[in-house]
């Protein structure tokens, strides 16, 4: 039952920030909605920050399973920029409670050292999924500046996606992205490997 219950109160906390819009919550919160006792909470994780940074841990986890699944199944660099972008607005990552997660994390960021850490491996592997089709169809330089483009703009519109006033949609967000990495590639010279069509395999970074 130990790994059930463990999942439970990770779900639980996801759950709990999303309603807070911030990670100040109580373990009682957290062991509550997953419908087991504060004590049993405490008896899995040790402490509150201890869950926070499982749960943490459990959205990178899932965005990577997501975006190798996405990748193996993109069978040309363009495709697989395609599956990064796709993966990045996937309906689970724009459930409400998971962008205001991700918020409260970010903000967190700003005082607590370690989920910085986690979030700066989010922030270069997104960088790093993207760069490396980049560059295969173009230039290092256009490759590198394109990818810092792109990443900026996955996060930009995830983060406006958590204003209820002005939301932006999956699709919408997507064919942006789309757009913008279509009018950066058509303007850019190609590359010399994607000329000489040398054959190109996406790697993504092992789990911190």
């Amino acid at each position: 039952m130990e790994p059930v219950r463990r999942k439970a109160l990770v779900d639980a906390a996801l759950r709990v920030i999303g309603d807070h819009g911030s990670l100040a919550v109580t373990m009682s919160d957290i062991a509550r909605q997953a419908g087991v006792s504060p004590a049993l909470a405490h008896h899995y994780f040790g402490s509150k920050e201890q869950l926070l940074i499982e749960t943490i841990r459990s959205l990178l986890r899932q965005l990577r399973s997501d975006t190798v699944a996405a990748l193996k199944a993109a069978r040309t660099p363009r495709a697989r920029l395609s599956a990064v972008i796709r993966v990045s607005f996937h309906a689970d990552q724009f459930a409400p409670e998971t962008i205001a997660a991700w918020l409260a994390f970010y903000a967190e960021a700003q005082r607590s050292e370690e989920t910085r850490r986690f979030l700066v491996i989010y922030a270069r592997r997104l960088r790093s999924n993207l760069l490396a089709d980049l560059k295969v169809l173009l230039p290092a330089d256009a490759a590198e500046r394109i990818a810092e483009g792109a990443a900026a703009m996955i996060d930009g519109l995830y983060i406006r996606q958590s204003l209820k006033s002005a939301p932006i949609g999956i699709e919408a967000s997507i064919a942006l992205t789309e757009d913008y990495l279509n009018a950066l590639l058509a303007t850019a010279s190609p590359s010399p490997r994607s000329e000489r069509g040398r054959p190109h395999r996406t790697t993504q970074g092992q789990m911190t």
